[in-house]
């Protein structure tokens, strides 16, 4: 996917301004949460296959049996070439459009079954896709985080709510970036545009840049906890 120009490219994420601090303010409060443990890996082919039939027909079914084709033909590969082939894989497959026209919801966050059904969805769809693929395909979740940022817009100081995938090599490493807008993956610290304001996957949430995490995902983030809940019934996990 080509990195749109400044006058052509959508707003960066459905998630209002009220919405990203009253999030972010929830994970302050969550400093000594203690860490539910994930759920048991439980991935069924079969019923993904079942429930993309019964939600999105044969259309939905054409891109899941492509993804079932990337996960086969990225097992055992290099990272970088996992990475790299993944986060094309969905900047690819899916179309950007604002929750409010995708779901009639101004923010809701979908599972990878229900993106690649759609064929579109926001940063957060990205980076939850992202995320679940690249677990699936042998990469330890604790290496892996979804990170809000503030994205600044072309050249101007205006900011909008926005969510990548970081990839670290250690808890304390600098992030890979996966976005959905900038077709490279590249070092945090080659996006300047993008300030973290905190990171989370399913063994913690961070606050910022920190290495220690502060709450637990299920807990503080309910959208999380919901899109974890329908992946299980729909077989990701």
């Amino acid at each position: 996917m080509a990195l749109m120009p400044d006058s052509a490219r959508p707003t960066l994420c459905s998630l209002s301004r009220r919405q990203f601090l009253a999030t972010a303010g929830a994970l302050m409060l969550g400093a000594g949460v203690g860490i539910f443990p994930a759920p048991a890996a439980a991935f069924n082919p079969q019923r993904l296959r079942q429930t993309m039939q019964q939600q999105y027909g044969q259309r939905g079914l054409v891109v899941l049996e492509a993804w079932f084709d990337l996960l086969e033909r990225l097992r055992g590969q290099e990272l970088q070439t996992q990475l790299r082939e993944v986060n094309d894989f969905f900047n690819r497959q899916v179309r950007w459009v604002d929750d409010i026209h995708n779901w009639g919801h101004e923010d809701f966050w979908a599972t990878p079954l229900e993106t690649m059904g759609q064929g579109q969805g926001d940063c957060e769809d990205y980076s939850i896709a992202k995320y679940i693929t690249l677990k699936q395909l042998g990469v330890p979740g604790e290496r892996l985080r979804m990170i809000y940022v503030r994205a600044r817009i072309g050249r101007s100081q205006i900011t909008q709510a926005h969510m990548v995938l970081g990839y670290y090599t250690t808890p304390n490493a600098e992030p890979l970036v996966l976005d959905n807008l900038v077709p490279s993956i590249s070092p945090a610290s080659q996006r300047t545009d993008l300030d973290p304001v905190f990171s989370f996957n399913s063994e913690g949430l961070w606050a910022g840049g920190s290495s220690e995490s502060r709450a637990d995902p299920l807990a503080r983030l309910s959208r999380w906890r919901s899109v974890v809940e329908r992946m299980q019934s729909q077989g990701f996990i």
